[in-house]
């Protein structure tokens, strides 16, 4: 049973006005909403997703069990910081943390980057001839104060806080999260980043990102995840709305290494028009349990949508992964491209639906799950949806689970490669197709990150 908590507000003067915000109610989220100064109409839309979640959803009946203590979520922490641009303006522990985090050095690759901390976003940057392209990368906070009638003409119209808990507890408390719009005929030439750190026990973080890529425009998006390991549980239920306009293209790369004592519940949706590309790069390497369904509605004709999806399920954890891909506009295509690890007893699950409406016309889709067991105990299940409505266009699904060949490892072994070294070439041939799809500069630290979980 949900229960809803009756805590307290933390303040204290301790190196700054800092807020703490443990449990969650209708007086807590006034106080989230005054603390960031916002408009009506946004306490507004907090107020109505928080009657979602209490009075009107469930959590799901699908997918690994969910045993959260909603009272005891720090839903809201912040020292009251303004955004920074400058890395000496941060406080020095953190800026020390990134650091070390490797989160610094990435940005010379990218033409802007943001970095949120706890609640809040504490820095960003973006080259100075973005800027003079009129290309927005900010938050979501302080979009909703510079640009209010562009955000309320895309946000929440692609997820609605009442379609499931989450995205509703969600509307209730985000804060944080990216906006990004770039305008008609513009293609950034490297990526835009968000970093996303949880710190805290027991914390929860609730980003809301909104990135709007206007007509024959260009985008590739790098998202980073990481949290250290406590006992208590965290949570992470972020919601992501991407609108691709006409002709246009949109790549979202994430690479998430959670701790294992957090839950990773997360709805991602892009709305695709005509002859538009949305690219969805999934990587869900940590957590304790992960639900997260990466989604494109294919609106316009000739619209295209592709989800390649890694997911490694280790010791105790649960990997419920996969894509959404529903068919509206005439010769459209998607593509759902899912690699799964399971070992010491991990279980990998591809769950996944592909729906060719009955006026998609002439359209098409390709599903491949592959799926690699290290050993006995783990597991792997696939629960694929494939729905098509009219004659003319079709769907393929194909699937795989297998185990790592002996005949592989003896051949690599004959070579003078020990059985450690060549299992690990195994696992990284068989993860290639996502590996290739990164900048080469991640690739190389997934492949790092890689040999040490394995």
């Amino acid at each position: 049973m949900r229960k809803i908590a009756k805590k307290y507000i933390i303040r204290n003067n301790i190196g700054g006005d800092t807020v703490e915000i443990v449990g969650i109610g209708e007086n807590k989220i006034k106080e989230i909403s005054q603390d960031k100064k916002e408009a009506k109409w946004v306490l507004d839309y907090r107020l109505q997703s928080y009657d979602n979640f209490k009075n009107k959803l469930k959590l799901p009946k699908y997918g690994p069990p969910i045993e959260l203590s909603f009272e005891d979520i720090i839903y809201y922490k912040t020292d009251n910081h303004t955004i920074k641009n400058n890395w000496q303006d941060i406080n020095c522990n953190i800026k020390n943390e990134l650091d070390s985090l490797g989160v610094i050095s990435s940005e010379k690759n990218l033409d802007g980057m943001g970095v949120q901390y706890e609640s809040e976003v504490i820095y960003h940057n973006m080259l100075k001839e973005l800027e003079e392209q009129n290309v927005i990368f900010t938050s979501i906070e302080d979009a909703m104060k510079k640009y209010p009638d562009l955000v309320k003409k895309y946000f929440a119209t692609i997820v609605s806080n009442s379609e499931n808990l989450f995205a509703a507890l969600n509307g209730a408390v985000f804060s944080g999260g990216s906006f990004i719009y770039i305008p008609p005929n513009t293609k950034l030439k490297r990526p835009l980043q968000s970093y996303f750190r949880i710190n805290s026990r027991k914390m929860g973080q609730f980003e809301r990102t909104l990135i709007i890529v206007d007509d024959n425009s260009e985008l590739h998006y790098i998202e980073g995840c990481t949290a250290p390991t406590y006992s208590d549980a965290s949570l992470h239920a972020a919601v992501v709305e991407i609108y691709v306009g006409k002709n246009s293209k949109c790549r979202y790369s994430t690479i998430q290494n959670w701790a294992p004592n957090v839950y990773n519940l997360v709805t991602k949706r892009a709305l695709v028009e005509e002859n538009g590309t949305m690219e969805w790069i999934d990587g869900n390497i940590g957590s304790y349990t992960t639900m997260k369904y990466p989604c494109c509605i294919l609106k316009g004709d000739y619209s295209k949508g592709t989800c390649i999806t890694i997911s490694v399920a280790s010791q105790k954890q649960q990997q419920d992964t996969g894509a959404r891909m529903i068919h509206l506009g005439n010769h459209t295509k998607s593509q759902i491209l899912s690699k799964s690890i399971a070992k010491q007893g991990g279980n990998a699950t591809y769950r996944g639906k592909v729906d060719i409406k009955k006026d998609s016309k002439y359209s098409e889709s390709y599903v491949k799950c592959d799926t690699l067991l290290l050993d006995e105990l783990s597991k792997s299940d696939t629960y694929p949806t494939n729905i098509c409505q009219n004659n003319s266009s079709n769907i393929e699904h194909e699937a795989t689970v297998s185990k790592i060949s002996d005949d592989k490892l003896f051949y690599l072994m004959s070579r003078g490669i020990n059985k450690k070294r060549a299992t690990e070439l195994i696992i990284l041939g068989f993860l290639e197709e996502f590996r290739e799809e990164l900048p080469v500069e991640y690739a190389v630290e997934l492949n790092q990150l890689l040999k040490r979980i394995l």
